[in-house]
């Protein structure tokens, strides 16, 4: 397996190397300014978000250098930085916006949804992406601060759900967030809204009956994720009374859906192979969709590197790798592109259908029909 470029680069712990993944923190002012102008103004997040960020990787093109994987991790301190931030951050951000968005007089109804719209696309772009990074890590501090950064978009149980049950099946009927092949974005989300939640809670249960213990048991994580959305939920009602609450709950569902959007985007139409009796191969850099778009992975601290990630994914984000497409399947646009159109489902099949078909013959020319696989009817793993 050939990584895209041998000759690797040793990240530095300096701030100047890290910088370029800080461009999150712009997110804040641009929720702020459309707040205190309201109008055209608070279009300023999603559009800078999603269509600026193209042009940019239009003008930057690909970032095809890999880093040493061996680099220490004392070096990657300001790129671990950023994350550690983002939490007391985003929590002061969201909740005093709810607090000022309450007591507002020169915002209309539809622009206070506008305002959290775009509160949305950053809790979601980059708040349950960083919290993705941080539940992946060891250290009870960092998953900790995944559990809040979830918890303030109602999300919670998308942690078990994530290393319980999609890095374990991702490619396999049993991971609801791998999109078959021909499914439609809007078809998808609705599916995985509700199988994620059953998926995830299954699965706790299921390690505490191992440990012969019941699902009720202090131990059981959904107690806490029960606890700190609550939280949330109370503290919006306190400091905006009914359009606080109604805020919060807003900006939450667009941060799912913007998830859910990137889930879709990630693994569409890419299974593992069935080698019977309930036995899969494993997972490979393959098995997700490659991007190299550089600005895009600034902003999305290398998300879009996600074939390496789900090869290894103790990896922390500025040792990602990226893949040729002789190991990967690459997309042909960054995510914000892809998700737009993921919207627009006669678009995206158009784009991706084939490029899917492509990947079967590459990998797979002796798999002569793909049936069970689109419908997911191949047997449940073991």
């Amino acid at each position: 397996m050939t990584d895209q470029n041998t000759a690797q680069d040793q990240p530095k712990g300096r701030l100047p190397a890290a910088l370029p993944f800080w461009i999150s923190l712009a997110l804040i002012p641009l929720v702020w300014l459309g707040a205190a102008k309201g109008g055209a103004w608070i279009l300023l997040t999603p559009v800078l978000t999603w269509y600026l960020f193209s042009l940019l990787d239009a003008l930057l093109g690909l970032d095809l250098d890999n880093p040493d994987p061996q680099t220490d991790a004392a070096l990657l301190v300001w790129h671990r930085a950023i994350t550690l931030i983002w939490t007391p951050l985003q929590f002061l951000s969201l909740f005093a916006l709810i607090w000022y968005v309450a007591r507002a007089t020169h915002l209309s109804g539809l622009e206070t949804f506008g305002v959290f719209f775009g509160c949305g696309v950053m809790t979601g772009t980059i708040g349950i992406n960083y919290a993705h990074e941080l539940m992946h890590q060891k250290n009870r501090f960092e998953r900790w601060m995944a559990d809040l950064l979830l918890a303030m978009v109602l999300y919670s149980h998308f942690r078990s759900e994530h290393l319980l049950v999609h890095h374990r099946y991702v490619g396999t009927p049993r991971d609801p967030v791998t999109a078959r092949y021909n499914e439609g974005f809007y078809r998808f989300f609705p599916r995985v809204l509700r199988q994620s939640l059953i998926s995830s809670f299954r699965a706790e249960r299921d390690m505490l009956d191992r440990r012969g213990l019941p699902w009720t048991h202090r131990s059981n994580p959904f107690w806490r994720y029960l606890g700190l959305q609550a939280a949330m939920l109370v503290l919006s009602l306190l400091l905006g009374g009914t359009t606080g609450l109604l805020c919060f709950v807003a900006q939450a569902f667009v941060a799912i859906w913007q998830l859910e959007l990137v889930n879709y985007v990630e693994h569409y139409g890419l299974t593992r192979r069935h080698l019977g009796n309930g036995r899969y191969e494993h997972v490979l850099p393959r098995h997700s969709w490659n991007a190299c778009q550089r600005a895009t992975n600034w902003l999305l601290i290398n998300l879009q590197r996600h074939s390496d990630h789900h090869y290894k994914p103790d990896r922390r984000f500025p040792l990602l790798q990226t893949y040729a497409a002789d190991d990967a399947p690459q997309l042909p646009y960054g995510y914000p592109v892809m998700t737009v159109a993921a919207l627009v489902p006669p678009l995206w099949r158009r784009v991706m259908n084939p490029r899917v078909r492509q990947w079967r013959d590459r990998y797979y020319p002796d798999i002569t029909d793909w049936t069970p696989y689109n419908r997911a009817d191949t047997p449940a793993p073991r």
